[in-house]
């Protein structure tokens, strides 16, 4: 039977006990890891977020009742002990922080009995994630589990620090907001009061932390829960969380100069590593040349080889027409794996499909010297030969080709390039490589539009060397953008910022908005920019994804307390869940079944 605390007080958690209190009579309270009855003695580890202490009943000491209570103790048992701090008896425990002291128990109570657990509670537990995440708040009692979400809560901590002394107020914006289609989908939610209209839940704090800079807020500073209704990956969730701020009277120079400071006070202060600043930049058409991606993982070479004029004209279809298409061809150099089996080969070209290539194309330099490919009976010896040069290949290399549109080559040897890091062990995951990545594109087309789209959104300023363009070639004009990245992750992203009305309407009539279209959809931030508006620019963390990064974790439903699964549904709640009809119609809000929607 369960007992109530009666007054006890905790004096401590468990591993903040050290050699420094032997003879101290303390109280602690937790889970019980573990019960070992030798007979005469009873060993319990008992356990709560500080870490795991040793506790020792002996009938002479505790008295029967409570050496009674020891006996029947199971794992997760809520327990409270009296006793007194002693050097360990046994053998020190070098894997606990405790392991040099032990607690002789005078007194204890059970607070709270528990049913066996469906799976053991232990660091890098095996049990499959799907039951873990059924039965989360078990889950979270794990003590790897603990430590991460606690790292996380210090790095939002030292965030807030960091932002606080560089003159940022932390400020509040809506949860619910006007739906602004642009972008990724809405979560909408229904207003009672005003039947068919609707809420949106917000992707970012964009729109308004604009608008606190069009107040004279200087500086804006915000750790915001954010929605997207987008599929997930093993770094995206529907619901997220996003370290967000916006500065006046900056440009791009000054955001990055406070950014890298900020980052190198959380590495230094949460987690002990040493960020060297100036941290790299890279211009975003050096990055895709380079290494195909915006987000380059640079802890390992490998980079992509422009051959496009290398191949013009040579006997190879593949290759010439996707040059006559305005398309690129370009390679990875795989150095030493020119014996790679044909199985593995054929599996990079499958893994290359996933990304919109048509194939895969690759030639193997051999130790002595010749010559195996899949395409070398249509090119000449010396185009062969000029091609390998030019990829610089030595025997034992195994060269890749790509060829398509310019965007779809590298997306596919940019995902290639890493999957090889990967498969390889090319990768250091030691390190921690910072960079930005700088003069975005402005717009991006979209054939499924049929239409510019903004590739940040539309309210990234314009490099002003560039708006030349806008009308007779938009896709050449860069944008104030800037994007951090770490290990080949997208952390954060943000730009200068529209202040001028004339670079704004013209902005909207580029992306195809009508000024009618324009205003219905942002009226209110225009007609703010009327009553004068600093010039202003920002940026926002995925803090989930951050946090991630710093501390290993390869998946980020690690460090976020209660994670959705991949069909954004949440296992241990079963939300999202159907509601009371009664609830609908008041919603004024009708389900159809599927026979009645066709």
């Amino acid at each position: 039977m369960a007992e109530s605390m009666q007054g006890w007080k905790r004096t401590c958690r468990c591993a903040e006990l050290s050699l420094n209190h032997v003879g101290e009579e303390v109280t602690v309270m937790g889970w019980v890891q573990k019960q070992r009855n030798k007979g005469g003695i009873i060993f319990v580890d008992l356990r709560d977020r500080s870490g795991i202490l040793q506790i020792i009943f002996e009938e002479a000491d505790c008295g029967a009742e409570a050496f009674a209570k020891a006996e029947r103790m199971r794992s997760e048992f809520v327990i409270a002990v009296v006793g007194r701090v002693e050097r360990r008896s046994g053998a020190v425990n070098e894997n606990l922080k405790t392991g040099e002291i032990e607690i002789r128990a005078r007194q204890v109570r059970i607070l709270s009995e528990a049913e066996t657990p469906p799976f053991p509670v232990e660091n890098d537990s095996k049990t499959k994630e799907e039951i873990r995440l059924k039965y989360r708040y078990l889950d979270l009692r794990r003590p790897d589990l603990q430590e991460k979400l606690m790292l996380r809560s210090r790095i939002a901590a030292e965030m807030r620090s960091f932002m606080d002394k560089e003159g940022f107020l932390e400020i509040e914006t809506p949860i619910l907001c006007k739906s602004t289609p642009e972008g990724a989908r809405d979560y909408l939610v229904p207003s009672r009061v005003h039947p068919g209209s609707f809420y949106a839940l917000p992707q970012s704090p964009q729109l308004y932390k604009q608008l606190l800079m069009c107040s004279g807020y200087d500086r804006y500073f915000q750790i915001a829960r954010c929605f997207r209704d987008e599929d997930l990956r093993a770094d995206r969730q529907p619901e997220f969380t996003q370290a967000d701020m916006e500065l006046s009277f900056v440009d791009v120079d000054d955001v990055i100069d406070v950014n890298e400071r900020l980052i190198q006070h959380i590495c230094r202060e949460a987690v002990g590593l040493e960020v060297q600043l100036p941290l790299p930049r890279l211009k975003w058409q050096e990055a895709m040349d380079r290494y195909g991606s915006d987000k380059p993982d640079t802890r390992f070479g490998m980079e992509l080889t422009d051959v496009s004029d290398v191949v013009a004209g040579c006997g190879f279809g593949v290759f010439t027409s996707a040059l006559a298409g305005g398309g690129s061809v370009r390679g990875l150099n795989v150095k030493g794996q020119a014996a790679m089996p044909r199985k593995k080969i054929d599996a990079l070209v499958d893994f290359a499909r996933g990304y919109g290539a048509k194939g895969l194309a690759y030639l193997s330099v051999q130790e002595d010297g010749s010559y195996k490919s899949s395409f070398a009976k249509f090119m000449t010896e010396e185009e062969l030969n000029r091609l390998v040069q030019a990829m610089q290949g030595e025997r034992g290399d195994l060269l890749l080709f790509a060829a398509d549109k310019k965007n779809i080559v590298y997306s596919v040897l940019g995902a290639l390039r890493v999957e090889l890091g990967k498969q390889l062990g090319l990768i250091d995951e030691s390190k921690f490589n910072f960079l930005w990545v700088v003069e975005f594109p402005l717009l991006e087309w979209s054939d499924e539009e049929n239409r510019y789209m903004a590739m940040h959104h539309p309210f990234t300023m314009p490099m002003e060397e560039d708006w030349q363009y806008i009308d007779s070639d938009p896709g050449r004009v860069r944008a104030k953008a800037y994007d951090i990245v770490l290990n080949g992750v997208e952390l954060g992203g943000g730009s200068v910022r529209i202040h001028q009305n004339d670079i704004q309407e013209k902005m909207f009539e580029v992306l195809g908005f009508t000024k009618e279209q324009a205003w219905e959809r942002f009226g209110f931030l225009l007609n703010a920019f009327k009553y004068g508006v600093p010039p202003h620019a920002g940026l926002a963390y995925g803090l989930d994804r951050f946090v991630m990064l710093l501390v290993g974790a390869e998946n980020i439903r690690e460090v976020i307390a209660f994670p959705k699964v991949k069909d954004a549904s949440c296992l241990m709640t079963e939300a999202p869940g159907t509601v009371d009809k009664e609830q609908l119609d008041e919603l004024h809000i009708a389900v159809l079944s599927e026979e009645e929607a066709e």
